[in-house]
């Protein structure tokens, strides 16, 4: 919608989308009744709604005594979005409509050789996700990248990534752009999935949100306030570098973090090693501790005191309403418990602890809320402050609902 309105015209267009995202099929006069406005704005901003493509007739209203009404829809394909969730192992790029809807999702393990290899990665992938699910590629008009590291706003860098080799070497957000061949919004992947956990996880029922990613390495996302800290580099919730674990004034620890050196998948592994001679992964560790492996049960032990310092030091700063543990590592409950334990020896006041709801879809699902908002907002709003158009989350959470990964 390229033409300018006038800012109450505009607002009013906002209003009947929205109510037509959420509650479609709706007739007009259900908009009327639910949105306050009149029958006849309703019917004006319908047209020009339906006159530009962006939504269409459904039917009519049935059990109804008298004359039945058009309900409409939204035209979910009209426009889609592109979230990708770049990890240390894998790529996960998924394609949403206007709706709310996943409509295509590929997974890949993520190209070792790092830098614009895994550029073209990502934008193979994304052209692969629209083909093999028949989405006309025209359509996409945004994509949303999450990544593991800092994103350096002004040269489209990614710093602190030391688990994808040469992201801090080029502009890695103009290259995306170029390659994929759409707007690119470039965000740490742990900021969305606290967004995703936000949006429709287990952190719905606050807007003083913290999510802990543990795994190849370890990061936090942080709300206050409904609204994303990330501080005046991008660096809020670089807990990796939490001075404590391992010497903070290493060579090493200048390089991924002291805390991230003990405590995420090398440091467990290391650990094991020095203790019991052999070598486990992380997986095997955690059999191995539910077996009655001492070493095994000490390493996890350790882990969960330093994360428990962790927390206790989120929680001294943002003051959380509750703190989400994601991630291959964070994910497991035996590590959950042993935190609860620690937290409440070292912390004065009860701090509620849970597990992702979305799992490893939280970042890919928080890059698709803030693809979607910016989307809504590029087509919809016109700039008038206020006018925006709140999302629905049943799409999203039916994918996550159905266990795909």
């Amino acid at each position: 919608m390229n033409e300018k309105l006038p800012v109450l015209r505009q607002l009013s267009l906002c209003t009947v989308m929205e109510s037509i995202v959420h509650c479609a099929p709706i007739s007009r006069a259900s908009i009327a009744k639910q949105t306050g406005l009149s029958k006849q704005t309703v019917s004006e901003v319908a047209r020009r709604l339906e006159a530009d493509g962006w939504i269409r007739e459904t039917g009519r209203t049935k059990g109804h005594v008298g004359r039945t009404a058009v309900t409409y829809e939204i035209v979910a394909n009209a426009a889609c979005i592109i979230s990708v969730d770049l990890g240390g192992t894998k790529v996960r790029v998924a394609i949403a409509d206007l709706a709310c809807h996943i409509l295509a999702e590929l997974t890949e393990a993520t190209d070792a050789r790092g830098g614009l290899q895994v550029v073209e990665q990502i934008a193979r992938m994304s052209r692969e996700a629209a083909t093999l699910h028949q989405i006309d590629f025209a359509q996409v008009m945004l994509a949303v990248v999450g990544v593991p590291g800092v994103v350096h706003s002004d040269s489209g860098r990614v710093l602190m990534a030391p688990n994808i080799l040469g992201l801090a070497d080029f502009d890695v957000e103009g290259a995306l752009r170029t390659a994929i061949g759409v707007d690119v919004i470039l965000e740490n992947d742990v900021n969305l999935a606290v967004i995703g956990e936000h949006w429709i996880g287990n952190g719905s029922t606050t807007d003083d949100l913290a999510y802990i990613a543990l795994g190849t390495g370890i990061g936090a996302g942080m709300m206050v306030a409904g609204k994303l800290v990330s501080g005046a580099s991008s660096m809020a919730g670089e807990l990796g570098y939490l001075p404590f674990g391992a010497d903070p004034f290493a060579d090493e620890s200048l390089r991924v973090g002291a805390l991230e050196r003990v405590v995420a998948t090398v440091g467990m592994q290391s650990k094991y090693l020095a203790l019991s001679g052999e070598v486990l992964d992380v997986p095997g560790i955690f059999d191995a501790a539910a077996a009655g492996d001492k070493y095994a049960e000490q390493v996890l032990d350790e882990s969960a005191r330093f994360l428990a310092r962790a927390v206790a030091t989120i929680c001294c700063v943002t003051n959380p309403g509750k703190v989400i543990f994601g991630g291959s590592i964070g994910c497991r409950v035996e590590l959950l418990e042993r935190v609860r334990v620690l937290l409440a020896q070292c912390f004065p006041y009860p701090v509620p602890l849970e597990i992702s709801a979305l799992g490893p879809l939280a970042a890919i699902t928080g890059g698709a809320a803030i693809g979607l908002s910016q989307l809504h907002t590029q087509l919809f709003s016109g700039g008038v402050p206020g006018a925006q158009i709140s999302l629905p989350a049943s799409g999203v959470l039916s994918l996550v609902k159905g266990g795909k990964s």
